[in-house]
């Protein structure tokens, strides 16, 4: 220290010190800013991806001038009923529709698969509406979420006036729960689409994380119930109070899965079932050990 005039006065502050600060901080941001860019970088590419596979129609039948055109959208998946709702609009070309499509010169009556239930008739000169039709789904089962995955089929046959027309169908899918691969099937009449419908692969990636925040969350408990046995440390009543506002947290968010998947899938028996037992398991045990050690506690200062 400096003395002037009977003030003392403090040595300068060292300016090294806080570049010094900054410099320690950098080998710590740089890695993590480079992480977040590689995650958002990642889950761009993987937004787009999904996007592009939702928004692709595919096109299947004839490419005549005159032709009916059957444009089957998928509205949305009902897993637990196995069965999609698939919104139909006609469109007749060429000399078989009047004003641009708009109705047809004749009745016209478009028949489906076994899978839909019912077909569809428009009369002649009326304006063609557009309808939803319910379609049965076969194999999987909503238990297997959310890696269950179904299968089904869609085909059309359209008649002007009673009498066959080729028919072109542009399909595609609109439910962002699922994901659809369609292949076109060789039929004799219209045409026909196999179906393979599945989880989405955002859906899949959020349940996957679902499951293992639970399984972290019960290792937590775990953790945290294990170091207050093995020390002693009583009835700590904020860590009690933590283990049991796990324990119901743990619902509100397995309740949160896209889907409202029933109790029973795959979601509760991989993770959430065990977690919640784990968490029940350690919270009673802790409060067992720590009310046996607040007596002995008690004991020890009363003899």
């Amino acid at each position: 220290p400096t003395h002037l005039a009977g003030v003392t006065m403090a040595p300068p502050a060292d300016p090294t010190r806080p570049r010094r600060f900054r410099t320690s901080l950098l080998p710590i941001l740089l890695p993590i800013a480079v992480l977040i860019v590689a995650a958002v970088g990642v889950g761009s590419w993987l937004q787009f991806s999904e996007r592009q596979a939702n928004d692709k129609v595919h096109v299947v039948g004839s490419s005549a001038a005159d032709r009916v055109d059957v444009e089957a959208t998928i509205q949305r998946v009902d897993a637990a009923a196995r069965e999609l709702v698939l919104r139909v609009r006609v469109v007749p070309r060429g000399s078989l529709g009047e004003e641009d499509g708009v109705s047809p010169v004749a009745d016209l009556s478009l028949q489906t698969t076994e899978a839909t239930v019912g077909d569809l008739a428009f009369k002649a000169h009326e304006r063609l509406s557009t309808k939803d039709v319910e379609v049965a789904m076969t194999g999987g089962s909503i238990s297997d979420y959310p890696f269950d995955a179904y299968q089904t089929d869609i085909g059309f046959a359209a008649q002007v006036g009673g009498r066959e027309v080729p028919v072109r169908m542009l399909f595609s899918n609109n439910d962002t729960l699922f994901a659809v691969d369609a292949v076109p099937v060789p039929t004799q009449r219209g045409v026909l689409v196999g179906l393979d419908v599945f989880r989405s692969g955002s859906l899949l990636v959020f349940a996957v994380f679902m499951m293992i925040v639970m399984w972290a969350l019960a290792a937590s408990v775990i953790m945290g119930s294990w170091y207050l046995m093995t020390h002693d440390s009583g009835l700590v009543w904020p860590a009690l109070a933590w283990m049991a506002a796990t324990l119901f947290a743990l619902s509100a968010f397995r309740n949160t899965a896209p889907g409202s998947p029933p109790i029973g899938s795959v979601l509760d028996w991989f993770a959430f079932l065990w977690a919640e037992t784990v968490i029940a398991l350690c919270l009673t045990v802790t409060v067992i050990t720590g009310v046996r050690g607040a007596i002995r506690s008690e004991d020890t200062q009363n003899p």
